[in-house]
């Protein structure tokens, strides 16, 4: 028995397939795009200095050896329950050379005794895992073509560091739009209707669906007199008794919603604990995107309450397809605790507090009492105008609100009854647009799990989780659960975004890399990102082999890689780090592209300060124009410049006036 630190092996850079012509590692257009025709897995190197990690070739050795021995005859993957898991064992067990020896797959969901004894029982062959094992591999392969082939594009062209990857980016984009969204934000009063009058001594507050913009308060006012003109009446009250639902169990992206919005807890740190309790056997596998249960874990469940009931909490054993539904379970069933209960003195603060939050939601499924709410809604018609609809839930019983959180308080409606007339003063009541707010924790997971999802929120529940579920297994979400914590941290430790209490904002780091992407024409969005996604669920269902799915992968790089034409008015291709675009009209040195445009390579030694930005007024200066400047003291005319004054685009040509590059309206 021994085990594999997470990846041993990483797949081999480019040079091992295009070596540079030049020779040595230094990034160059003359070996990339690579599309290798076998993928070559190498023993892990040191991220700095590129040497062998010593103590994964002494692992790896290790493992090595025990395959090889004699009187090993059968060796079995315990890796993760998951695609990464199943993979990672699988490559070491390859290099090891385990052709010849049966290859056994023990899947545990959990990590106690009992489950264990259990799956150790019930192991299946490898093979039987062979569609998990390829969407994995699939994944790995594809996800290494877009990283190193268009973050060598990308940073040669841009002269930094660009991490392109294939979920990074639309992470980064989406981060982005929002904060531009709210930094471009132009608020606009409108008028609402509301009346607040007196009824019986209480206040009734009374708004229409009717709105109108600042310029229509005369038509707002009108509709106030004619409002106030008319008669309101309580024309129906309905008042019943019924059942509150709790929440269902946890996937692991709506724990960590929870964690970080009640506890400010961040990705990582979640995942690093409930990963821990799961190895401690406290807690089901977390890398789970379902929140329901599978049918054939009933005889579990009741085993796991017997439990729980133990330690006090009033539970028993429920039935239905809003806990139990194979229908809505890809790999992992929801997050739950297991018949192993901890005591509390033996986890950490951060620990409890994450096991509480599983357990509670847990007890709150399960509780044997239930949440009775008493509903009350009240019509008020306004002179057969308009109708309005007061609606109010005072909890009578708490049930299972005892143990979770909840979202309904109590509201109390007025003293009122059929046919009692309503005090009404309309006024037009002057409001505000807001802006859109900041991406949280929990507002950019469920947009990452269905980015494709409309803003308005499903009048029926249930057909928002059909329409969560489908794009899950279509696989339309970007990231998985095993991956999104790990790219959110690498965005945010590559400078692009950050996370201050639960909230993300953009960098300045990933302003330049969401905006250079734009200038080189990558399009890295949820559309094509989804589009992969697609075809790696295809993968796992056996409808495409893994050349398939690379294949859809290949025709998105090639689009970036090809060499468009373009007429100088519209060419935006502003070239490379180093590229020389003319001599320069002061000293006469040679102009090149730099980092920030085009400069003079005489700024050393002459002092020259010539130079000419790439992106003036929202619009990038091509190679092209560049050099027509150049040559002739005046670019074509270009199209798309946006003026900074009123956002309003126009064309223009750029000449040389007294060494500077200016705008030219002279046709």
């Amino acid at each position: 028995m021994t085990w594999v630190f997470g990846h041993l092996f990483s797949l081999a850079d480019i040079e091992h397939y295009n070596p540079n012509p030049d020779g040595g590692n230094r990034w160059s257009m003359k070996n990339i795009p690579c599309f290798p025709e076998k993928f070559h897995f190498e023993i892990r190197r040191d991220a700095k200095t590129k040497q062998i990690d010593s103590g994964v070739q002494k692992q790896f050795e290790t493992i090595k050896a025990l395959i090889g021995r004699a009187d090993v005859d059968t060796v079995i993957n315990a890796g993760d329950a998951d695609r990464e898991g199943e993979i990672i064992v699988r490559i070491c067990a390859e290099q090891a050379g385990i052709s010849e020896k049966p290859f056994m797959r023990l899947w545990l969901p959990d990590q106690t005794p009992e489950t264990i004894r259990l799956a150790l029982s019930e192991m299946k062959e490898e093979s039987e895992y062979e569609n998990l094992a390829n969407e994995g591999y699939a994944r790995t392969y594809i996800d290494w073509l877009y990283g190193v082939n268009l973050t060598r594009y990308a940073t040669l062209k841009n002269g930094k560091l660009l991490r392109v990857g294939r979920v990074i980016v639309p992470i980064v984009k989406a981060i982005y739009d929002r904060d531009m969204a709210i930094r471009n934000f132009k608020p606009d009063i409108y008028y609402a209707i509301v009346s607040r009058a007196e009824t019986n001594g209480e206040e009734i507050e009374l708004q229409s669906k009717e709105q109108f913009s600042k310029e229509e308060l005369n038509r707002a006012q009108a509709l106030c007199d004619k409002y106030n003109a008319s008669e309101a009446v309580v024309v129906d009250k309905k008042k019943k008794k019924d059942t509150m639902k709790p929440g269902k169990l946890y996937s692991l992206t709506k724990l960590q919603n929870v964690l970080g919005k009640k506890y400010k807890m961040s990705m990582e740190e979640s995942l690093k604990i409930v990963q821990d309790l799961y190895e401690k056997g406290y807690v089901t596998y977390p890398r789970t995107n379902s929140e329901y249960l599978a049918t054939a874990e009933k005889g579990k469940i009741k085993t796991i309450l017997e439990s729980v009931a133990k330690i006090g909490y009033p539970v028993k054993f429920k039935d239905g397809k809003t806990i139990f539904d194979d229908s809505k379970i890809e790999s992992h069933s929801a997050l739950t605790p297991t018949y192993k209960i901890p005591k509390k003195e033996s986890l950490t603060h951060e620990e409890f507090t994450v096991y509480s939050t599983i357990m509670r939601r847990f007890v709150a499924v399960f509780c044997a009492e239930d949440c009775v709410v008493e509903k009350t809604e009240i019509k008020i018609d306004v002179g057969g105008f308009e109708e309005f609809n007061l609606k109010g839930n005072v909890i009578t019983e708490p049930g299972w609100t005892k143990y979770d959180d909840y979202s309904k308080k109590d509201k109390v409606l007025p003293r009122l009854e059929k046919g009692d007339k309503v005090n009404i003063n309309f006024e037009p009541t002057e409001k505000e647009t807001q802006p859109p707010k900041h991406y949280t924790i929990e507002t950019l997971n469920n947009y990452l799990k269905n980015p494709f999802r409309e803003d308005k929120k499903k009048a029926n529940d249930e057909e928002s989780d059909e329409e969560e579920y489908k794009a899950i297994f279509e696989g339309l979400e970007l990231g998985t659960e095993a991956t999104r914590t790990g790219i959110i941290d690498n965005a945010k430790k590559s400078g692009y975004i950050e996370l201050k209490k639960d909230v993300y904002k953009i960098l300045p780091g990933g302003e330049n890399l969401i905006e250079s992407l734009a200038r080189m024409n990558i399009s890295m969005d949820k559309y094509k990102t989804a589009e992969v996604g697609r075809a790696l669920k295809k993968v796992f269902r056996g409808e495409f082999t893994v050349e398939d799915s690379i294949g859809v992968a290949k025709g998105e790089i090639l689009e970036v890689f090809k060499k468009r034409e373009a007429s100088p008015e519209l060419d935006t291709d502003d070239g490379f780090i180093g590229d020389i675009v003319g001599k320069c009209p002061l000293c006469g040195e040679n102009v090149i592209r730099t980092s920030f445009g085009y400069g003079c390579s005489g700024y050393k030694e002459k002092g020259c300060k010539f130079s000419v930005r790439n992106v003036i007024c929202g619009r990038v200066i091509s190679v092209s124009n560049m050099k027509k400047l150049l040559e002739t003291g005046r670019t074509y005319k270009i199209e798309g410049f946006v003026s900074p004054r009123t956002g309003k685009t126009f064309s223009s040509y750029l000449k040389l006036a007294d060494g500077r590059a200016e705008f030219d309206f002279n046709d």
